[in-house]
């Protein structure tokens, strides 16, 4: 069930861009970013003080993925995706973020040697097609051109690598790590990172004089689009091998598409449907793919240990 779990995980991640979106009016990137992981550091201190001791099991390379994790992955990568709101539609900018496979397959191969089987490359390209065709219905790149909106796609990409990576990093980290703790460390880190990018910016101020209103949006994306859906997702991805995952994710456009439809009053063409009920069945399939080679390795390890 591991690839379901970060499904859902992604599901959960697309439902913040009406308060991101909102929040992006009075607000600077890095501030609501710090304010989002000020709240979800003080929820996860329950989860790292009890397995602290985990730290001692963590060598030089799983404390570099850490920090990759939480600076690039949780902190920079948010601030540049929430930049990106300003210069591009949101839907645009979340769709954007299907490039993450071809960032972190490509990590996964080098970085974990995992291998890649010919069943997987087969749901692989359905699963891309799938949210293709979600991301262009019309099956031609359109919603931004690169002239006027350079800066803003540049920003949406940007997120996209920090957020691959982090795929592929926090999966070595969990060879020797917890979910809880994987969860603790990635927000505790980046909460350092940003105190100090707010401070270099001049933006801590607007902690202080965010409204309530702002106070409750900022809880929205942290708490549920953060906190709980990391959680679920770093449960999933312990049992789930980071190529599988990464292309998983790729609900997250399908539920971006149906949340701004839903609250942003975008609609919903004939062709995305199809590309979504395209991707669902990849992912299905991708489900089986991993729990067939995880299956096969639990045996192989069996009968060398008779």
């Amino acid at each position: 069930m591991g690839p379901w779990f970060v499904t859902l995980a992604a599901v959960l991640w697309a439902i913040d861009a009406p308060f991101r979106k909102f929040l992006t009016t009075d607000l600077s990137s890095t501030a609501i970013v710090l304010m989002e992981h000020i709240l979800i550091a003080v929820l996860v201190l329950f989860l790292f003080i009890p397995r602290v001791s985990e730290l001692k099991n963590l060598s030089g390379r799983e404390w570099v993925s850490v920090l990759f994790i939480g600076f690039g992955g949780s902190a920079l990568a948010t601030v540049l995706f929430t930049q990106s709101f300003h210069y591009l539609n949101p839907t645009v900018a979340i769709l954007l973020q299907k490039l993450q496979p071809l960032i972190a397959i490509g990590l996964a191969t080098f970085v974990l040697g995992e291998r890649l089987s010919k069943n997987f490359w087969m749901w692989a390209i359905v699963a891309i097609f799938g949210a293709y065709v979600i991301s262009f219905p019309n099956l031609k790149p359109t919603g931004f051109t690169w002239d006027s909106n350079m800066i803003g796609v540049v920003l949406a990409l940007g997120a996209a690598f920090f957020w691959g990576g982090s795929t592929v990093f926090g999966r070595y980290v969990l060879r020797k790590a917890s979910f809880q703790m994987m969860t603790s460390l990635r927000f505790i880190s980046a909460l350092i990172f940003l105190f100090f990018m707010n401070i270099y910016y001049g933006t801590l101020n607007q902690i202080t004089t965010a409204s309530s209103k702002d106070w409750f949006y900022v809880f929205m994306t942290a708490i549920i689009a953060g906190f709980v859906s990391l959680l679920i997702y770093y449960y999933g991805l312990k049992s789930t091998k980071a190529s599988v995952a990464t292309l998983c994710e790729l609900a997250f456009p399908l539920a971006a598409v149906l949340v701004n439809w839903i609250f942003l009053g975008a609609t919903l063409s004939g062709m995305q449907i199809v590309g979504g009920l395209i991707l669902l069945f990849a992912i299905t399939r991708l489900t089986i793919v991993n729990e067939t080679e995880i299956s096969e390795k639990v045996v192989e390890a069996e009968a060398r240990t008779v």
